[in-house]
């Protein structure tokens, strides 16, 4: 037995190859006592590591209540090697503790920093200013004695400095040139350069975790990081003094634990940490340093819990700064040497396994992929691996392999690699004990019943709104999306080709989800509460109508008959003593939604046809006078909401609003004083309504577009009157032969002034409908009594097929 009763393994998190050599390393040692880099706030909840449903990949949250968003969560995964220790000292009854600074202390620091970086920008702006009126009002005044508060504040700065002179040994100066070569990102790419290969993770992942060579791994992991971080000097990756200073203060924390189990008497301690941190753990370092560095650190009330989480979540590509890049690769690599252990005389299933995979999803994807091309592809990943000198193919030669054999070169093919087996979509889960908040009971209860399992991969949920479990689903949903959890978005509904009764959502569950519960949790502790509750501060909060109507309609998907009730008294408050015309219009649509598909959710849409009906009499009085004395830009958005007002105000169906309506379009069409755009526009509404006759609307054409009209003031009119809809001229002979009167008898300025214009409008006509106008224009211009006058036909052989077409049909004289 050594002398020294501590025993270091650096890993690096989320190594199956790190794991799988630290189990045989523990089953060799057998330690008495097992350190573990984590969060100490964490401990109570170490036990249900050892649970059946405790499935990873899971992570370990801890967050401050009275702050719910600061937060930190700890990723496991089955192939992390802090997972494994943790597992293996539950299994065998041994001690095991979390020796990192504990949350509480980081989370105060954070937001001490923050206040101090706040403060110091408030008074750096306040002495930009000082110094500008300063200079504008004495330029020439010498500077001033230093008075007490500057002796003070000096007498502060001396202090700090002299505070940093304990740590100046290890910390680089980012000034210095010689410490400027020592900054980098991964301290693995030296190693990785010396060795050939392209970056850190291909040189780690070949060397350390497809192999994992057992116990004399980590014995020359530690050798080739100690010396690593001797070269570049100790905490060389941070130029930031705040993150240096935290990096000193963890290890600190980190030596005093490792102090407090060997004075407890344990001889085979086992400290399993960051393989940087060996170094620093390792350091001749006081204990007196490291409690004078502790002292004093502020504290926040902190608590833990177990949350799932998902492969997709361990990548670095989503932001994680300990991220591997394929997950999925890794837990195939843990299953394989787990697999090789339990048989030892078995085939290696590296390859096989990964191809079996491969040519499954190619497959599913009606891909060719015979068994001769598998042959063909292990071959040449075992031949790229014996030429690179390596026992068996890892990633790269087996994704060499693939796309040269399956794919025939074409890497394209294989996108769906990437998602499907280098990441994966695993979610984990966790026991149903863990603590959790009431919010979150409430949804996992609520999930459970209704049949709605949270996943990590996105599907598609097609609900029936006719069938209560899906209508109950649909509320589900609408409730998390209103306390700003989008667990499902909508991405269709089948209103066109189904009817009313029909949502189509996208789902895909997020592991931070389980944090914005926690943040929502002081809305209430039932989903139904919580959504109430945030619907009526945001109501209270809009800022606009149309913010507010859509809060009505948000809450009437989500059945929460308290809030729009609450909510409609807001609108309809704020509505009586608004002005704002354009908000009235945007007020609408949303209501009209809810009063056309209420009945689809069996809700009482009494109050919302009232408060409708009031805003749109009132919508229709002050339209003719917000359409005049616009600008274009004005002009073209209130056309967007007059579009949306007209729409809705048909949903309704009420005579004595639509009625008012179509005054109020009557007074825009007519007024000389209102934007031509809104004028035509209001004219084509008229005539989609029969409220105009076509001699209406070829009058209006005729007085629009003469010769003694402004041109730009014609095309206006046209483009609103067209409103993006060519069907009027194509199967109105008589404006066709309008319009093209007036464009044959522009000038050429003034044609080449409105020529943009025209084209504008003309664009937005479908692929379909350009088309057939410009197959009108080749045939020239009918003449309308032509069109107008009745075809001429031989009625005796007209008469010949009726008695045929009667027998088909069936009919009977």
């Amino acid at each position: 037995m050594s002398a020294n009763p501590v025993h270091y393994f650096g890993i690096r998190h989320h190594g199956p190859g790190c794991a799988r050599s630290l189990l045989r390393a523990f089953d060799a040692l057998q330690p008495d006592c097992v350190l573990v880099e984590g969060p100490p706030d964490a401990e109570g909840v170490l036990a249900a590591l050892l649970s059946e449903q405790m499935q990873p990949p899971v992570a370990l949250l801890s967050y401050c209540p009275d702050e719910p968003q600061r937060a930190v969560y700890h990723p496991f995964a089955v192939f992390s090697p802090e997972w494994q220790a943790l597992r293996w000292a539950l299994l065998h009854q041994v001690p095991v503790r979390f020796i990192d600074l504990p949350v509480m202390h980081q989370m105060a620091l954070d937001k001490a920093r923050e206040a101090a970086e706040a403060d110091a920008e408030v008074e750096e702006a306040q002495a930009h200013a000082a110094s500008k009126t300063e200079t504008a009002h004495a330029p020439q005044m010498p500077a001033a004695p230093a008075d007490a508060a500057t002796a003070e504040a000096a007498s502060t700065v001396e202090n700090a400095a002299e505070a940093a002179d304990a740590s100046a040994a290890v910390l680089p100066d980012p000034q210095n040139p010689q410490d400027a070569p020592a900054y980098r990102t991964d301290p693995l790419n030296w190693l990785a350069q010396a060795a050939g290969h392209a970056d850190g993770e291909s040189w780690w992942n070949h060397t350390v975790e497809e192999r994992g060579d057992g116990e004399e791994l980590f014995a020359a992991i530690a050798e080739a990081m100690t010396a690593l971080r001797a070269d570049l000097g100790e905490q060389a990756e941070e130029r930031n003094p705040d993150n240096a200073r935290r990096e000193l203060l963890r290890e600190a924390h980190m030596r005093q634990r490792i102090r407090d189990a060997v004075k407890q008497g344990h001889q085979r301690i086992a400290v399993v940490c960051g393989a940087w941190h060996l170094g620093g753990l390792q350091a001749a370092t006081k204990a007196s340093a490291d409690a004078t560095l502790l002292k004093g650190l502020p504290k926040l009330k902190v608590q833990s819990t177990w949350v799932p989480w998902t492969y997709r979540h361990l990548t670095s590509a989503s932001g994680y700064g300990a991220g591997i890049e394929a997950p999925g690769w890794y837990e195939h690599l843990w299953l394989c040497g787990q697999q090789a252990e339990a048989n030892p005389s078995a085939p290696p299933a590296r390859t096989i396994g990964w191809l079996a995979r491969i040519a499954r999803l190619m497959r599913e994807r009606d891909l060719d992929c015979s068994s001769a091309h598998l042959i063909e592809t292990a071959r040449l990943a075992d031949t790229l691996a014996a030429l690179r000198q390596r026992p068996q193919p890892g990633l790269e030669e087996l994704h060499e392999a693939t796309r040269t054999v399956l794919t025939l070169g074409d890497g394209s093919v294989l996108h769906f690699i990437n998602d499907a087996l280098l990441v994966g979509q695993k979610m984990g889960q966790v026991p149903p004990d863990v603590p959790t908040v009431p919010l979150q009971k409430d949804l996992e209860q609520q999930q459970k019943s209704l049949r709605l399992k949270a996943e990590a991969f996105e599907r598609t949920l097609d609900l029936d709104l006719r069938q209560p479990n899906d209508l109950a689903r649909s509320h589900l949903l609408h409730r998390l999306t209103l306390i700003g959890i989008p667990w499902g978005r909508i991405s269709g509904t089948g209103r066109s080709a189904r009817g009313t009764f029909h949502e189509v959502w996208s789902l895909q569950w997020q592991p931070e989800f389980v944090m914005k519960l926690i943040e929502a949790s002081p809305w209430g502790h039932s989903l139904q509460a919580a959504a109430t509750a945030r619907s009526l501060d945001r109501a209270h909060k809009a800022a606009t109508l149309g913010e507010l109507s859509e809060l009505v309609n948000q809450a009437l998907l989500a059945d929460l008959g308290d809030a729009v009730q609450a909510i409609s008294r807001i609108l309809e408050n704020r509505a009586a003593v608004s002005g704002d015309t354009l908000q009235l219009l945007e007020a609408l649509p949303p209501l009209a939604n809810v009063f056309r598909y209420g009945n689809v959710r069996q809700t009482d849409t009494g109050l919302i046809a009232h408060m409708l009906d009031s805003l749109i009499l009132r919508a229709a009085i002050a339209l003719p006078l917000a359409c005049s004395a616009l600008n274009d830009d004005a002009a073209q958005t209130l056309r967007g909401n007059i579009i949306a007002a007209h729409g809705a105000i048909a949903l309704r169906d009420a005579e004595e609003q639509t009625q008012a309506w179509q005054r109020a379009l009557r007074q825009v069409a007519a007024s000389s004083q209102t934007h031509e755009l809104l004028q035509g526009l209001a004219g084509r509404l008229l005539l989609d309504a029969h409220i105009w006759e076509p001699a209406d609307a070829a009058q209006a054409l005729s007085l629009h577009l003469s010769s003694g009209a402004e041109p730009l003031k014609a095309a206006a009119w046209l483009e609103g009157f067209l409103n993006r809809n060519a069907l009027v001229l194509l199967h109105d002979a008589a404006l066709w032969q309008l319009v093209d009167d007036w464009l044959c008898g522009l000038g050429e300025e003034h044609f080449v002034h409105i020529l943009p214009l025209v084209r504008r409008t003309f664009s937005t006509f479908s692929a379909s409908e350009r088309s057939d106008l410009g197959q009108r224009a080749r045939q020239g211009v009918r003449p309308v009594q032509a069109v107008a006058s009745a075809p001429g036909w031989d009625e005796e052989l007209a008469a010949l097929p009726l008695p045929f077409l009667r027998t088909i049909l069936g009919v009977e004289v």
